[in-house]
């Protein structure tokens, strides 16, 4: 290429010859020189600056998704500024020696902050579409992933955010040289600015620096012969120009290289203002803004004011007289009660207006939140456990202050004593007590955070105390019943060993604490005696069953559960009571079974477990829903009702308690009633558990809980106790069941012990018709159980007529006697019974039809007994026999005779059909 076009001046004494050419190579921009002539030419960048201008642009596509919300789409820019940061990390390492741009810190920060933002905002997270509310949580999940890398930069970034990098200074004016050049002619010329040779690699800026200075000189002083030269400039032409247009532009004249360095000197005196003003802000102090419109807190009392008791009740009733309405600031009225606290006790206005004032405040606090059904903030929560302890102090402090909701505003005494003030702190502790549990309902339960909300239990049984010493002074039976009850419900479910170890005599029971057993026993009594709403003796009296059961008190808890009749009229009770009672009754069962009653435990277990909704009864989840079963308003109630994770009884122990207890009843029934036809069901569950695995065609080892008992009663089905034993206790089922029970051994031991002895008693049953005589001492060897025990057990089964035989002490055997029918003797007597059941089913029905019959009178009972009889197959004679006999008969018999009559009528019926 000829370096006139390359190297052209703007001198006016250049030809309109050369004009004409120049101006037609500007026409032809699409001209491609071959290969002997020129290359394409191009800038050459560093790797550092492509991989920065990729990271900042990537940025600035996920602020503006930010400021849409549009969150798929930011979703997806950080996946891909998190791949572009991975591949600039050899640039990164090598140039900053590995210290992460400030530039990206900033932008994960932003980012961290928008994600926390809309995350807090719960209705706007309810208002969000599904593809977005989804996008949210991976977007929140992968960031916070990501970020933990990052943690160091981002920690010196918060406390210094405003502080700027050189690279995040480059790229402002770097951008801000763009945009003058985006205004500027589209004609320019060849001269590079600031922004320009920012952008370009240094070897580059000295490059067009030269070429500049050397357009100033004179265009004589180019040697046009030299070789070397015309090579280097033509090198240089290759990284000062990106296409071919720009060799044939014009150059900017001075006035308008004069307008660019004006403009630019401009936006750097801004900038330097706005930093001088930023220097001048971190000097003073910092100010904290609040979100939305700023209202000025109003000012309490005027500065002459004489404050007096009437003057703060004057201003109590103004805050108070707030609450409820529209636009209300419950923050500030809470500010400004706490405020007028303060200036009380300043004045020394008396204890009685600081109590007023904190039974304020509490309602205050309780108002905050507005939606009931929600938890309030843990702000709130502690700030409310604070307020309420203080304010039960100051009760008990001070005997002479009468606290009480029948007290009216206008009998209220701050003057002298003894004080009066309307207020009910039993009311507040049911509320704290209910808002505890609803924090503990919107927890995750295996998270720490329900760890740390469980802690407060301790301060709201400490603030349930101060209640109870409160109204054991001065409150009433009901008051005193109402705050026992909420005492109970904080005690009845927690297991205390020192109990058992008192009972064993390990631990002295004299000159110690009383135990749980003894204060839940004082406290239920009390209640048995002065409540008189069967709402709180129920809860109590199930909670006191409860509490026995859990500590091996089975005599008691039975007892109580006998006499109370509470299962007769259960079912009329409140659903929080019934979710009680169900959990009253899983605990029993579960005692009955430490305690090796069997038949107990099953009683207690079958008719929760019958439902296959175990988890709903006790109020430990819900089920998914069939076919909308339930609304969502259903559902919400439903959810409200949910127990507290710590107070959940383990539902496989329970369901492995109950399946274990209908085996060691279940297996040998079936084994004594082989061959009867009227044989019933004692576990529905346990027998379809049962019967699907006999219908499976390939049966694998066991795996689950309920496959380990479903081998274990197969084994016991042949007497097998060994592998039956070892199928209920082994390795795995210790972990997931036998381990939760206290004193685990001694469950194990006692199982064992059960699984011999049902054993042999499923095996006599089932081998006793192929023996003449069993040998007593080879039955005691072959199950490990004494001699006595199973000679107790022989003679139980002969008593109780389920085994034929007869003992025989000299020889130590047991004698069979052969009664049992044969196969085909009990087939025949199935058949009859079958018979049997269907005669009793037809006159069952006759003697329904027979009473409609009577009420319409005898022409009545004739005409239809003459009709059913016409349909019959045997023809007219049956029907007209009975017609003559009962025409015959009419006037001789009277009423009860002819009831007789019908009866041998509809026999004779059933023998014709």
């Amino acid at each position: 290429m000829s370096r006139f076009f390359a190297n052209g001046s703007d001198s006016e004494s250049e030809s309109s010859e050369e004009e004409v050419q120049a101006s037609n190579f500007n026409k032809a921009t699409n001209f491609q020189f071959s290969d002997d002539e020129e290359e394409v030419k191009r800038v050459v960048r560093s790797t550092k600056e492509k991989r920065y201008e990729n990271l900042t642009g990537i940025i600035k596509t996920i602020r503006n998704h930010k400021k849409i919300k549009d969150i798929p789409n930011t979703l997806s820019s950080f996946e891909d500024l998190t791949r572009a940061y991975t591949k600039a990390l050899p640039v990164i390492s090598k140039e900053e020696n590995g210290i992460t741009p400030r530039f990206y810190i900033r932008c994960l920060a932003e980012l961290e902050d928008f994600i926390n933002e809309v995350w807090e905002d719960r209705e706007g997270r309810k208002n969000l579409s599904k593809n977005n509310s989804k996008s949210l949580g991976t977007l929140r999940q992968k960031v916070r992933k990501y970020i933990k890398d990052f943690e160091e930069d981002l920690a010196r970034f918060r406390e210094a955010p405003d502080q700027e990098s050189d690279v995040e200074e480059g790229d402002g004016e770097a951008h801000d040289s763009d945009a003058d050049r985006a205004g500027a002619d589209s004609d320019d010329g060849v001269c590079i600015g600031v922004g320009k040779l920012a952008e370009l690699p240094k070897a580059a800026k000295s490059v067009a620096a030269k070429v500049i200075a050397d357009d100033d000189d004179s265009d004589d002083s180019i040697d046009w012969d030299s070789d070397t030269e015309s090579e280097t400039e033509s090198s240089e032409d290759e990284n000062l120009y990106q296409n071919m247009r720009e060799r044939f532009l014009k150059r900017t004249t001075e006035k308008e290289d004069k307008d660019d360095d004006k403009r630019k000197d401009k936006r750097k005196e801004q900038k330097h203002k706005v930093r001088k003003r930023a220097d001048d802000d971190e000097d003073g102090e910092w100010e904290t803004v609040v979100k939305g419109n700023v209202v000025e807190k109003p000012k309490m009392f005027e500065k002459d004011a004489e404050i007096d008791i009437p003057l703060v009740l004057a201003k109590l009733v103004e805050i108070m007289s707030a609450r409820g309405k529209k636009r209300t600031d419950r923050r500030l009225q809470i500010d400004l009660l706490f405020e007028l606290r303060d200036i009380s006790e300043q004045h020394a206005l008396g204890t009685p207006i600081s109590v007023k004032i904190h039974f304020n405040i509490i309602s205050a606090i309780f108002d905050y939140n507005q939606k009931i059904s929600e938890p309030m903030k843990l702000e709130h929560w502690a700030l409310l456990l604070e307020v309420m302890q203080s304010m039960l102090k100051l009760l008990l402090a001070n005997p002479d202050i009468n606290m009480n909701e029948n007290v009216a505003e206008e009998h209220e005494e701050y003057g002298a004593a003894p004080y009066y003030i309307r207020g009910c702190p039993l009311a507040a502790v049911e509320r704290l007590d209910d808002e505890f549990t609803k924090l503990l309902k919107e927890c995750d339960p295996h998270s720490n955070d329900y760890v740390s909300r469980l802690k407060d239990e301790i301060n709201v049984v400490k603030t349930i105390e101060l209640v109870v010493q409160y109204f054991e002074r001065c409150g009433s039976n009901n008051e005193r019943c109402r705050i026992y009850l909420r005492k109970i419900e904080h005690l009845y479910y927690k297991f205390d060993p020192e109990v058992l170890k008192r009972k064993r005599g390990e631990l002295p029971a004299a000159g110690t604490a009383p135990s749980s057993v003894e204060v839940m026993d004082k406290l239920c009594k009390f209640i048995y005696a002065k409540d008189d709403t069967d709402r709180i003796r129920t809860r109590a009296i199930l909670a006191h069953i409860y509490h026995h059961a859990m500590h091996d008190n089975w005599f008691q808890a039975r007892d109580l559960v006998l006499m109370s009749h509470l299962q007769d009229n259960i079912d009329a009770a409140d659903p929080s009571t019934r979710i009680l009672y169900n959990r009253m009754m899983a605990n029993l069962g579960l005692c009955a079974f430490r305690q090796e009653n069997i038949k107990d435990a099953h009683h207690c277990l079958v008719d929760l477990m019958v439902t296959g909704k175990p988890k709903e009864l006790l109020a430990q989840g819900l089920l998914p829903q069939r076919q909308h079963e339930r609304s969502a308003e259903q559902e919400k109630i439903e959810k409200q009702r949910q127990m507290p994770f710590h107070m959940h009884i383990n539902l496989e122990l329970l369901e492995c308690v109950y399946l274990v207890s209908a085996m060691l009843l279940e297996i040998p029934y079936i084994a004594a009633h082989e061959f009867d036809a009227r044989r019933r069901m004692i576990s529905k569950t346990f027998y379809q558990q049962l019967r699907s695995s006999e219908r499976q065609s390939l049966v694998g080892p066991p795996e689950s809980m309920r496959e380990h008992v479903v081998a274990a009663a197969k084994a016991m089905r042949c007497g097998n106790w060994q592998a039956c034993a070892n199928f209920i206790v082994n390795k795995k089922m210790n972990t997931k069941v036998w381990d939760l029970f206290y004193e685990s051994e001694r469950v194990r031991e006692m199982l064992v012990k059960f699984i011999k002895e049902e054993s042999l008693r499923t095996y006599l049953f089932t081998y006793s018709n192929v023996y003449t005589s069993i040998s007593i001492p080879s039955l005691a060897q072959m199950y490990e159980l004494p001699l006595p025990k199973v000679h107790s057990i022989i003679s139980k089964m002969i008593i109780n007529e389920e085994l034929m035989a007869s003992l025989d002490d000299p020889s130590e055997t047991v004698v069979m006697h052969r009664s049992e029918p044969s196969r085909l003797q009990a087939l025949a007597m199935q058949f009859v019974d079958k018979v049997t059941n269907l005669v009793d089913v037809n006159e069952k029905v006759f003697d329904m039809k027979q009473g409609n019959f009577f009420q319409r009178g005898n022409m009545g009972n004739r005409d239809r007994g003459y009709n059913r009889n016409q349909n019959n197959q045997g023809g007219n004679w049956g029907g007209q026999r009975r017609d003559n006999r009962n025409q015959r008969n009419r006037n001789q018999r009277g009423h009860h005779k002819q009831q007789q009559q019908q009866q041998q009528q509809q026999v004779q019926t059933i023998e014709e059909e």
